[in-house]
């Protein structure tokens, strides 16, 4: 009762208020309307009017323009010959037409010539607004024409225009009045209708908003509540539905489960206590390639691959996650990570299990990819050295058992890195490449081929012993691997030649196990790669030892600058001519502590290998320009000291600016020293270094060929340097006294380097006889024991000093 009394007062409410509405609407139209008709009804009269008058005097104006027009010609011919009987009549002519009121002609002063007017009762009463005037030229010196017309009662027809533009405007006011007035009625209506449905809308709604909040406020949420309209009191109802649902405290819907289920990429699948699956989600959907419909129902077993079944059991697959392969509706079997976990609830048939099955075929492919990079090399794909020493390890086992054999070759290839240098990495990966290539075509079937290092391979072959023919057999193959290393590479469209040094050791009787072979192996490739490459070499203890010897000095050279155990030593450079010492060679020696003196030729080749002689070289720049320095303080003109200079050295980008910092630092001109680059350095790379050279030379340095002869320099290479200096080997010195060949070449040698302006200085001179014959055939300078030793910083001082007080020994020898 209280909910209908509380409905029937909203009703009337409404239908007031749309009864009102409807009356300030009609009121508020016709109060306008009648504004707008005062306004209007005035303004459109005396609008008429003027638009009327306006018409009137253009018509007038037009009427005049023609008639002054048609007859100012007769006129102005009668003036030019001063015909006034001609005027006259013309004159009467135009005050024949109604609308003419009166003609006045002048002359060129300015005076009337004639003047008639009509004289008439309806010209006399004529408004302003009734009469028009206009006056025409009459040609050039002639005067003109003036014409006066009207049109009676224009202003009374004026006047009526504007009360008919009243009356009609009127009769639109009342028109309008009633349309208003009748619309008002519709709308008053039509707002009552109005307002008695929204009431009626309302009722509903709020009769359940009521019950709901009295339902809640009793404590019942079971029952929802239904939204039954959808404007403001559907957002009234959405909250009172979520207060309820709130109070609840309800579980997620079973849409919002399903958006997560579905958005998951894994797929999910949840099957009762006994394995059979109740749903899943797309996921799934997608993996299997089955609908929910065709898998519900299915034991999840059904879904495993048949050959993994046997080892599935959901006991197991709740405590474990484990990887198993799955059967797809297309046939494929797919690799899968497998995990489950229980469903724990009051309900038992909510109870059950939640499987979650993601693919792994990427990750498996991840993995064959990994264990084969792992155990094979990516750039030449045969085993890389742990997988070779796997094999070699497996091979070792056989042999023993079968009592039998193992044949090892290790190969490296001799300069690899010019190419590196000269095509880029990219070509030295295609050379291997290739290498690679030709290795498992020309080699037997049993062969095993592995990458050990960048340019190193290994191979090997079961089933030989280490008896005379099967070192005939090891040879054979070694020259075969030779030659197929030798043929053609195209780097860059360019054919490129390399070699190879080769190292052989047999198992058993060179070693027993994987790491001593391969060192064997290595120790005798070393050995063939030391007498010159493109051989190959049977391995023998000693070798080892040799190689045992080399590794412990490359080791200790790396701490021989921090330890200061490089010296410097000098060898007098002398005039041949006179016996005056013009300089000398600085050579550099290694003190090893427990060794000894190291000689230059066993541990400059480990400094170029181990990129140490780039700092050792600057040592030695700055030590000789520091004694040098110190020279000076003594002697006034310690004469020209040379410097050797490696091919690093000269190929680093930094060497000139360097050089020029230590000039610069130890105070000593360039032009004091001299570098010594052997024929190989300086042929290298010519274009480049002859580019360097001068920069040098450009210095004030001076610069000689270390070691001439024994290179493959030619006269138009040398040409080209700024070289001023030959340098004989002493292995041509050496013999030059009693063998004729080397003294013919000693003797072209100084003859050519006298052709071309170059000094000669031969090293090596131990005894007179070589002595005197140097001198015999004009060479300009010598060195060797002859004249002394190579000596320390201190000694070299002495002596210079000695020369310079004119006590110097080297001085006898020249005394006949």
């Amino acid at each position: 009762m209280e909910h209908a009394l509380r409905s029937h007062g909203l009703r009337t409410k409404l239908i007031l208020m749309a009864l009102a509405a409807g009356a300030c609407i009609t009121a508020t139209l016709f109060l306008l309307e009648y504004i707008e008709y005062r306004v209007s009804s005035r303004d459109i009269g005396i609008h008429g009017e003027r638009i009327l008058l306006a018409a009137e005097s253009r018509r007038l104006d037009q009427l005049a323009d023609d008639i002054a027009t048609a007859g100012a010609p007769l006129f102005e011919k009668a003036l030019r010959e001063d015909d006034l009987e001609t005027v006259r009549r013309n004159a009467a002519d135009l005050l024949e037409n109604p609308a003419t009121i009166a003609v006045r002609i002048t002359g060129e002063d300015g005076g009337i010539v004639y003047e008639a007017q009509r004289i008439e009762p309806w010209t006399l009463s004529l408004a302003a607004d009734e009469k028009r005037s206009f006056r025409r030229a009459l040609g050039e010196s002639t005067g003109s024409l003036e014409i006066i017309v009207g049109r009676p009662g224009l202003e009374a027809s004026a006047r009526t225009l504007r009360e008919q533009l009243k009356d009609a405007e009127r009769y639109t006011f009342q028109r309008w009045s009633r349309i208003i007035i009748g619309a008002g009625m519709l709308i008053t209506l039509m707002l009552a209708i109005l307002g008695w449905l929204l009431a009626r809308r309302f009722e509903r709604p709020i009769n359940e908003l009521i019950r709901s909040a009295e339902r809640i406020g009793e404590g019942d949420y079971t029952q929802p509540h239904k939204v039954t309209s959808n404007d403001e009191i559907a957002a009234l109802e959405t909250a009172l539905d979520r207060m309820r649902q709130n109070l609840r405290q309800t579980m997620i819907t079973k849409n919002y489960l399903n958006t997560v289920l579905n958005s998951m990429n894994d797929a999910v699948l949840v099957t009762s206590t006994d394995g059979t699956v109740r749903r899943i989600n797309d996921a799934a959907v997608r993996l299997f390639g089955y609908s929910e419909p065709e898998i519900s129902g299915q034991p999840f077993v059904n879904l495993i691959a048949e050959n993994e079944r046997a080892a599935f059991s959901l006991e197991t697959a709740v405590t474990e996650t484990r990887e198993s392969v799955i059967a797809a509706r297309n046939g494929q079997t797919i690799p899968v990570s497998l995990s489950c976990a229980p469903l724990a609830a009051e309900d038992p048939q909510f109870q059950g299990m939640i499987f979650v099955v993601r693919n792994i075929t990427d990750r498996k492919r991840a993995e064959r990819r990994i264990r084969y990079l792992a155990r094979y090399d990516a750039l030449t794909k045969v085993p890389n050295r742990m997988q070779f020493q796997h094999m070699l390890q497996q091979a070792i086992a056989r042999a023993r058992r079968d009592e039998r054999g193992i044949l090892l070759l290790y190969l490296d290839m001799d300069r690899f890195k010019e190419i590196n240098d000269t095509f880029g990495h990219a070509a030295g990966d295609r050379t291997l490449e290739v290498l690679s290539e030709r290795l498992t075509r020309i080699l037997p079937r049993e062969t095993v081929i592995g990458r050990l290092a960048g340019d190193e391979f290994g191979l090997f072959v079961e089933g030989v012993s280490a008896t005379d023919d099967e070192r005939i057999q090891a040879a054979n193959l070694s020259r075969m691997v030779l030659a197929e290393v030798c043929k053609a590479y195209y780097v860059d469209h360019q054919e490129v030649f390399l070699t190879a040094s080769l190292g052989i050791a047999f198992c058993p009787k060179d070693a027993e196990n994987v790491i001593d072979l391969i060192r064997n192996a290595d120790a005798a490739m070393y050995h063939s790669k030391q007498a010159g490459g493109n051989s190959f070499a049977f391995y023998s203890p000693d070798m080892n030892a040799a190689a045992v010897e080399r590794l412990m000095l490359k080791s200790k050279l790396r701490r021989a600058l921090e330890r200061d155990e490089l010296m410097m030593f000098y060898q007098p450079k002398v005039d041949l001519r006179d016996g005056r010492i013009v300089g000398a060679e600085a050579l550099l020696r290694w003190r090893l502590p427990g060794h000894g003196d190291i000689p230059p030729s066993q541990f400059i080749p480990l400094a170029e290998e181990t990129n140490l002689i780039l700092g050792i070289g600057e040592w030695v720049l700055n030590r000789v320009c520091a004694d040098y320095r110190r020279w000076t303080e003594r002697v006034p003109n310690p004469g020209r000291v040379s410097i050797n200079l490696s091919l690093k050295q000269l190929r680093q980008a930094s060497f000139i600016t360097r050089c020029r910092s230590v000039f610069r630092r130890h105070e000593v001109s360039p032009t004091c020293f001299e570098l010594e680059i052997t024929e190989t350095t300086l042929m290298a790379d010519p274009k480049r270094t002859v580019k360097l050279l001068d920069e040098l030379y450009a210095m004030g340095l001076h610069l000689s060929i270390d070691d001439f002869g024994t290179g493959y320099s030619s006269l138009s290479a040398l040409q080209q340097f700024p070289i001023g200096t030959l340098k004989i080997d002493q292995s041509f010195v050496r013999d030059a006294a009693i063998n004729s060949d080397d003294a013919t070449i000693v003797r072209t040698i100084i003859d050519m380097g006298k052709a071309l302006e170059f000094e000669v200085i031969a090293e090596g001179v131990e005894n007179e006889e070589q002595f005197n014959f140097l001198r015999s055939r004009g060479c300009h300078y010598g060195q060797g024991r002859l004249f002394g030793d190579a000596m320390s910083s201190d000694e070299f001082l002495a002596l210079l000093a000695m020369q310079h007080s004119g006590n110097a020994k080297i001085s006898e020898l020249f005394a006949s």
